[in-house]
């Protein structure tokens, strides 16, 4: 049996990063993790022709309920008209089509409603695979730095882990390239030195509320 999309993408996301590098470890290369991130393009793929093929269905069934909803308005006119001419039992079959219309048209309603939900469980997915292949990017990325400095002989055991200010520049990198992937609005990084100096304004800004708010105290007080 097939596997299904919300089951492929749930697999994918089930490992963890740190899992991804130490099978690649094991495997002696960088296969195991290429072979993986071309997994994880192709379900993106799948997940993009799902997500196109639930939004066609439910805009489908809004085209349809709303020619429904024009032939109701039109059954209720001739039922009308039918009436006014004496013939009630031409009446009765413009509103016996009518109660048929109006029960596709609920039908209709449920369709657009469940495709509504599978499209946001499919957009969540997209968005969760399209970070998770930029973690293994970045776990790859990492993993031939660190073996190329290794076959030059690197700097011994201080070069195993990256200073503080590097993490966070990575962290923001792959960031950002996930919050790109998702569809949102990627962001400008600065260099720590700036994000500090601006971090101290915050400092004093809040040093400076505090000391008015105390001076207001001890006015009232005074008063």
């Amino acid at each position: 049996m097939a596997e299904s999309i919300f089951a492929r993408v749930s697999r994918l996301l089930s490992a963890t990063v740190e899992d991804s590098v130490d099978r690649l470890e094991r495997a002696g290369g960088e296969a195991v993790m290429r072979e993986a991130i071309r997994e994880a393009d192709r379900a993106v793929d799948q997940v993009k022709a799902e997500l196109e093929a639930v939004m066609t269905r439910r805009l489908q069934a809004v085209r349809q309920e709303q020619m429904l909803a024009k032939r109701i308005e039109e059954l209720t006119g001739k039922a009308t008209f039918a009436i006014e001419g004496g013939r009630e039992d031409l009446a009765e079959a413009a509103l016996s089509r009518q109660i048929d219309f109006e029960a596709q048209a609920r039908d209709l309603a449920d369709v657009q409603a469940q495709a509504r939900e599978e499209e946001a469980r499919l957009e969540q997915g997209l968005a969760a695979l399209k970070a998770r292949k930029a973690q293994m990017e970045d776990a790859l990325a990492a993993f031939l730095i660190s073996r190329r400095e290794a076959a030059r002989g690197g700097d011994g055991p201080a070069r195993r882990g990256p200073s503080a200010e590097k993490a966070v520049d990575a962290a923001e990198q792959a960031f950002e390239r996930a919050m790109t992937g998702a569809g949102g609005v990627g962001f400008t990084r600065a260099d720590t030195g700036t994000v500090n100096r601006v971090a101290e304004i915050d400092g004093l800004q809040k040093s400076a509320a505090v000391a008015e708010r105390l001076a207001a105290l001890k006015a009232r007080k005074a008063a």
